[in-house]
């Protein structure tokens, strides 16, 4: 009887733990969701959703994203939202639970996140959902209604991306698993073995290609009028369509190496990955597959593809060229061709039907459009495939978030891995170089130039102490290259700062590719111009302030461990956020604090760098472990000369003589002194020895 109770107490407990599950504001959220909904459950065991229902309907599903998706954010911790989700796969809205994302936190606010996440409301699954980087429009919506683009968040855009790659990914799963017609089929692949050569026309009969078009009568019955009240569209010869395709799946080796040959498909499967889905699309007739004014390696924008009634992605791959060429036998002329990469959250099923959809848009005059869709139903010989056992997850079949983010900032990559080129050869080249000390000057500051200007303002490339200690969180919580990846200038920067702290130390970052750093160099030269005073902090004082930075950055470190929201706060020491990323454009205390900083940079040289730094304090401790000593000493050097001393602007170099690498940027004003013949104390005692000798044999000669 004993046993009995304690069973039911302990059952009861459990329930009660369970209900307590639910917590009362995480309801209030779903209910406003869901609002006409009068049944919230709790979570269920076998899948992480809570059903929602209206008496006995079932309305959808409201579920944590970090339930079903990993994806971390730019701070490194996963950006946990609340999902709702209709039973006919619509979004009925997504709430922020948690985040540490820096630039909303601490930068723009967090309304601008609460304004993109808005927008899931009332879309569908079925829609390819994209975000418009150039933030021109907010939540348009193409003709062909299904590919919807989403406004972005101007110098948030690795943010929103993640934030929505997490919302559709872990939707996906939750349709796929509770929602009717959104079950997947049984996943195939191309047979690698499949082959036999063929003729084009073979090809065609045994339905390895596909063929499909329509007459001119059929597009007028859609349209409801005929092709003759559209001006700009010439209407098709008798007995030629309107259009014609032909399409195939690529990476069958019967449909890929007949049609491109065995040299070009190696290639095209080298180039595009094995993961890569390729379909072939070319058309013919007076409507093609692709509109004049296409842009080659995008999506297109007549051409659609739905499977299992989500939209897929179609990707010009712009491969053509080279041995990469259509070379079947008796193959007819096309007026366009493509190979489409075949993608999206939903993943490509090549065994199961699908349909192309050619979005028809035609202009009656320069006001009004008609369109129509018509559907190319997609289906293969199933002797192309094999099934595969396990369903890979979405995000296993699609690329990661920051390979698109790489390829979509080529340019801006190019542009910053050439000026790190020009600067490592000057640098290399430095002991030459500086006998030149006028082209130093100018290489230094047009250099410095396209640190604030590009690295800086436009690229948003500010390196941050926030960086360290994700670093550190992200090895103490399980490490993944794919954080640090969603930003390649950010990348790209640290892995150059990083290789260089070991030969020349965090001087070249610190004096050459630190945008705030540069910013304070030029107040200081406008501040000399001004003619205001410049102030020299005491020997003594200056060897005392310059450790404060380390203390400072020693509590960033640990806050994080202990709180990441707490240090991200605390992490505002650092001005970069509301000079460089913010454009100043901020809350008044924090632009009060960041102006104040260069004001009195102007009267005390790199006031901030010196003292407060804790981004240069961390990489002053690695820089300690750099393998040369760039910087030339000469035996007069302090003792008695100070000549480099007083010139510099940081007060790098001791009485003694001694180059502080610790606190050293490497402006190379001491190297261009030491070569200079008329400023160099050694340089000159050694040419008026010189001169004596000169002197004393053209009078023992005379």
């Amino acid at each position: 009887m004993a046993g009995r109770i304690v069973l039911l107490l302990a059952c009861l407990f459990l329930l009660s733990s369970a209900r307590a599950e639910l917590s009362e504001s995480k309801r209030a959220m779903i209910q406003e969701l869901f609002p006409k909904a009068t049944v919230i459950d709790d979570k269920l065991s076998d899948f992480p959703v809570y059903p929602v229902y209206q008496l006995q309907e079932l309305l959808g599903y409201a579920y944590e994203s970090a339930d079903l998706s990993r994806l971390q954010g730019f701070a490194g911790k996963p950006i946990q939202l609340l999902v709702g989700l209709d039973a006919r796969g619509r979004f009925t809205g997504v709430r922020v639970l948690d985040h540490h994302e820096p630039v909303f936190l601490h930068g723009l606010g967090e309304q601008p996140l609460f304004d993109f996440v808005d927008q899931y409301t009332g879309r569908s699954l079925r829609e390819q959902i994209l975000v418009d980087t150039s933030n021109s429009s907010r939540s348009s919506k193409d003709p062909d209604g299904n590919v919807v683009h989403f406004d972005g968040v101007s110098r948030a855009t690795v943010s929103v991306l993640i934030v929505n790659d997490t919302v559709l990914s872990s939707a996906l799963k939750v349709a796929r698993a509770k929602l009717e017609g959104f079950s997947q089929a049984t996943p195939t692949r191309a047979r690698p073995d499949f082959f036999e050569p063929l003729s084009w026309q073979e090809l065609i009969d045994r339905g390895y290609l596909s063929h499909w078009q329509v007459a001119k009568d059929t597009v007028e019955q859609a349209l409801g009028r005929p092709l003759s009240d559209y001006p700009g569209t010439p209407e098709p010869r008798p007995g030629e369509p309107f259009t014609e395709l032909f399409y195939g799946y690529v990476n069958s080796p019967m449909v890929g190496r007949n049609l491109l040959g065995q040299e070009g498909y190696a290639q095209l499967r080298e180039k595009a990955g094995d993961d890569a889905k390729i379909l072939v699309v070319m058309s013919r007739g007076r409507f093609t597959h692709l509109s004049e004014d296409f842009v080659p390696a995008s999506a297109p924008d007549r051409l659609g593809m739905v499977q299992n009634n989500l939209s897929l992605e179609l990707r010009d791959l712009n491969m053509f060229g080279g041995s990469i060429q259509l070379q079947a036998d008796s193959m007819p002329e096309f007026a366009q061709q493509t190979l489409f990469r075949v993608g999206g959250n939903a993943g490509f099923n090549p065994g199961a039907a699908a349909t192309l959809r050619l979005n028809v848009e035609l202009a009656r005059n320069h006001l009004m459009v008609d369109r129509t869709t018509l559907d190319v139903p997609v289906a293969f010989p199933e002797k192309l495939f094999e099934t595969v056992e396990v369903a890979p997850l979405p995000e296993q079949t699609r690329a990661p978030v920051w390979v698109g983010l790489w390829k979509e900032r080529w340019w801006q990559i190019s542009l910053l891995v050439s000026g790190l080129a020009v600067l490592t050869v000057f640098f290399a080249k430095q002991r030459t170089l500086s006998r030149y000390p006028a082209l130093v000057h100018r290489f230094r500051w047009g250099f410095l130039f396209f640190t604030l200007f590009f690295i800086g303002f436009y690229a948003q490339g500010q390196l941050s102490v926030v960086n360290i200690y994700t670093l550190f969180l992200a090895i103490w919580d399980g490490f993944s290259l794919d954080v640090f990846l969603l930003d390649p200038i950010l990348f790209i920067l640290w892995t150059y700062t990083f290789i260089t702290l070991f030969i020349w130390g965090r001087g070249l970052f610190c004096g050459w590719l630190c945008p705030f750093g540069a910013l304070q160099e030029m107040a200081a030269w406008l501040g000399e111009k001004l003619r205001f005073p410049q102030a020299k902090v005491p020997e003594r004082w200056h060897r005392r302030l310059i450790l404060l930075k380390y203390p400072i950055l020693l509590g960033l470190v640990g806050t994080a461990f202990y709180s990441l929201t707490l240090a991200e706060q605390l992490a505002e020491v650092e001005p970069f956020k509301t000079g460089i990323t913010l454009f100043f454009v901020r809350y008044w205390p924090f632009v009060a604090y960041a102006v104040g900083l260069l004001l009195v940079g102007m009267f005390i040289h790199k006031f901030y760098c010196r003292y407060l730094c804790p981004l240069g304090a961390g990489l002053a401790v690695l820089g300690r472990l750099r393998l040369f000593s760039w910087l030339d000493r000469v035996e007069l050097c302090g003792s008695p000369c100070q000549h480099c001393k007083n010139e510099c602007g940081i007060n790098a170099i001791r009485k003694d003589g001694r180059i502080d690498y610790d606190e050293c940027i490497q402006c190379l004003e001491c190297v261009v002194i030491l070569n200079a013949e008329d400023e160099c104390v050694d340089k000159r005692l050694q040419n008026r020895k010189r001169e004596r000798q000169a002197s004393i044999l053209a009078t023992d000669a005379g």
